[in-house]
């Protein structure tokens, strides 16, 4: 009896929990099989290869600098190169003056305009002096810098290669002497900025607007 029993379980399908024999399909148990489903998935190739317009200078990812139709345009290029900042044919002290002497020019008409004596007669030289303590505040700052970043002595930390691979003479400015002459023209060139300024405005008395 009881290997009738076993054998008549065998014959019937396997049906889930829920489902009655009387279901017109009843689900049967599937053969074991060791195959596994594989999906490969491949990228279709362009024919055209694309042309990125942002791309790392030279092809080299690790310089952190990327290469964009302006910054490497050559109108670009040579406005940059001829900053003071990364003009290194030039001294150091002249930068500095040059610097210097264009803050302090430009200075003086934001502080005769927009200061507290400004509907007053005095709006001229309290404008200028408040110019030129803004220099001596932008000079105390410099060296400050200049003492917490570089020290005496020191070969200067400006690379000595370009972006390009040739060799170049590394810019004094980034040394402490460098520094200190850089600072000490800009104190000089933004003092004489602001002096010029006053004289154009109030000694020659030149019919400017914004007097």
């Amino acid at each position: 009896m009881a290997s009738q029993l076993t054998t008549s379980a065998r014959a019937l399908p396997l049906l889930p929990k829920g489902l009655s024999s009387a279901s017109p399909a009843p689900l049967r148990r599937l053969p074991h099989t060791s195959r596994t489903a594989r999906l490969t998935v491949k990228a279709i190739q362009s024919e055209k290869p694309t042309f990125q317009v942002i791309q790392p200078i030279n092809g080299d990812p690790f310089i952190g600098s990327l290469e964009t139709p302006v910054t490497s345009s050559p109108l670009i290029a040579w406005y940059l190169s001829n900053l003071p900042a990364y003009r290194t044919a030039v001294s150091p002290l002249l930068r500095g003056v040059e610097v210097g002497l264009a803050h302090g020019f430009l200075l003086v008409g934001p502080f005769v305009k927009a200061g507290p004596l400004r509907n007053t007669e005095y709006a001229g030289g309290a404008g200028s002096l408040a110019a030129a303590g803004l220099v001596v505040i932008l000079s105390i700052c410099l060296t400050i810098y200049g003492i917490s970043s570089f020290k005496e002595g020191d070969p200067s930390t400006a690379p000595s290669l370009t972006l390009t691979g040739r060799k170049k003479e590394p810019d004094q400015l980034q040394t402490a002497d460098g520094w200190a002459k850089f600072t000490g023209g800009f104190f000089f060139g933004g003092i004489s900025g602001v002096t010029w300024a006053y004289f154009l405005l109030y000694v020659l008395n030149l019919p400017y607007y914004f007097k």
